[in-house]
């Protein structure tokens, strides 16, 4: 925790570790989280990702995972019945919520936000995925506790935009500036 003089009425307003190689390590954790948003925007292909291929790949074969190889039936109904008809809106919306993962966290602006994004798109994945031939199961709750850990700590405060822009946050009480407050 901080200082005393960190700690308003209201409690801490930085949960940041206070020693400089703790918040280097974890601006490297929140780095290394978003480049791998980064890198697996690359085989997301528009404008079809994949989906007239034959066999199927890409992004369309782990979709169809979801259904071929079921790991919760709600989700499996969503996907057969929702997603696949609608497959290239679909891929879009995966492709800018992944780069966006990506850069934001890369940048670390609205780092608590997008911490909380890639937990629901880790789940969504898992969905997908865990019970996948070949598919080590383990990388999808370690890719979740990451962005639990980045959720918890405020990464974006360690090296990030978030760091740079909260003072101004928090000297406005405007409605925005709130949320940005609540979202960094």
């Amino acid at each position: 925790m901080g200082a005393a003089s960190d700690v308003p009425a209201g409690g801490p307003t930085n949960v940041l570790p206070a020693s400089r190689s703790s918040r280097v390590m974890l601006a490297v954790v929140r780095v290394t989280v978003a480049l791998l948003w980064i890198e697996n925007t690359s085989w997301k292909r528009p404008p079809t990702f994949a989906h007239l291929s034959d066999p199927p790949s890409g992004l369309y074969l782990w979709t169809l995972n979801g259904v071929r190889h079921e790991v919760f039936a709600p989700w499996a109904w969503f996907v057969e019945n929702v997603v696949l008809p609608n497959f290239v809106l679909f891929g879009w919306l995966v492709l800018i919520v992944e780069a966006s993962l990506g850069a934001f966290l890369l940048v670390g602006l609205a780092t608590r936000f997008f911490a909380l994004v890639g937990m629901v798109q880790t789940v969504a994945i898992m969905f997908s995925v865990l019970n996948a031939p070949h598919e080590w199961f383990w990388a999808y709750f370690l890719m979740f506790v990451a962005h639990l850990a980045l959720l918890a700590t405020a990464a974006g405060r360690a090296y990030g935009v978030d760091a740079v822009l909260r003072p101004r946050w928090t000297q406005r009480s405007t409605a925005p500036s709130r949320l940005l407050l609540t979202v960094s």
